[in-house]
């Protein structure tokens, strides 16, 4: 079973910058495509970015595009969101997410993932 970690999530002021981080367990994460989604209050968790098990390629849900920036450390077991110029709208709690099998970054459903993560809250100030 894999585990995965999210952190580095907080209050923040908008226009502010946060990098989140996701550990993962286990000896096969560099073979796993990792995404992130969100879920502010009262809505449905959204896609946000995925990378795909080499780190090679990336995709973005068109609302954070330019905004937010996902990578990997396979090195490290860990996957990255970088987020930039922070607004009121993205608080929210954010998941990160794995699928087996050297997937692409195409992975932007929910039921494509195998494990997840508990989450970290973000929480933007105006």
């Amino acid at each position: 079973q894999v585990q995965l970690v999210e952190s580095g999530g907080g209050l923040v002021q908008a226009g502010g910058s946060l990098r989140l981080s996701c550990a993962a367990s286990g000896r096969f994460f560099s073979s796993y495509a990792m995404g992130w989604f969100r879920q502010a209050p009262g809505k449905e968790r959204e896609f946000v970015a995925a990378i795909n098990w080499s780190g090679g390629s990336t995709y973005y849900a068109d609302s954070v595009k330019g905004q937010f920036t996902i990578s990997r450390d396979n090195a490290k077991n860990t996957v990255y969101l970088q987020i930039y110029s922070l607004k009121p709208e993205d608080t929210a709690v954010y998941y990160c997410a794995a699928q087996r099998g050297y997937g692409s970054s195409r992975v932007t459903r929910e039921t494509e993932y195998d494990y997840w993560g508990q989450g970290t809250q973000v929480t933007v100030s105006s």
